[in-house]
């Protein structure tokens, strides 16, 4: 295989993941129908910067201690769940927030960002990833193991910023129809906390069972 259809392949993977609805999807769609496209957006810049996080991580051998503390990952799924069970009460009590912007009750940027980044942070799918399939593309005939892992990581984060991008984007600009159908946005509200919550019992199952 040759560099190029190697990244090609990570790419995939990557983009299935991310594209495949989740924890972080639906925490950016809550932020972009409560907030707006604003809102929307910089909880797609703290999805982000989680990614980077588990990169790094993933580089500085996470994953290597995670394999000999198999506890600490069972820690990490049931405190990730609590916390993205959290902000899922948190999305289905804040529904009547849909409205003219500035929305009442929508947190401050930096709030956002930090909630955003520890919702990627707590997702076990990306430390699955970073387990299971990161490692495999790190390969020492293409060179620089630290330059490969800075241009993964790019493709991580390109990836993240497009597909997230848009659903905030299409999620911010469809606030104005939701605002005039307070039934319809009740529904959405509640289905992206159900989404969420749903997520959370998983990953406590999960890390319950691993136990």
């Amino acid at each position: 295989m040759t560099h190029y259809a190697h990244l090609w392949l990570f790419f995939l993977m990557v983009f299935g993941i991310i594209a495949l609805p989740g924890m972080d999807m639906a925490f950016v769609l809550s932020n972009a129908l409560i907030g707006g496209r604003r809102s929307g957006l910089f909880a797609v810049a703290g999805i982000v910067a989680g990614g980077v996080c588990h990169v790094v991580a993933g580089v500085l051998g996470l994953g290597l201690v995670l394999r000999w503390v198999p506890g600490l990952l069972n820690f990490l799924l049931l405190a990730g769940a609590a916390y993205i069970a959290w902000i899922g009460v948190a999305v289905l009590r804040s529904q009547s927030a849909i409205g003219p912007l500035p929305a009442v009750g929508t947190p401050p940027p930096g709030v956002i960002f930090r909630r955003a980044m520890l919702t990627c942070l707590m997702n076990p799918k990306a430390y699955l990833f970073m387990l299971a399939i990161f490692p495999q593309f790190l390969r020492v005939e293409y060179g620089s193991v630290g330059i490969q892992a800075v241009v993964l990581g790019g493709i991580i984060a390109l990836t993240q910023t497009v597909v997230y991008g848009l659903w905030a984007v299409a999620a911010g600009s469809s606030r104005d129809w939701l605002a005039a159908s307070p039934r319809a946005a009740n529904a959405i509200s509640r289905g992206v906390g159900g989404v969420l919550i749903l997520g959370a019992v998983w990953t406590a199952v999960q890390g319950w069972d691993a136990i």
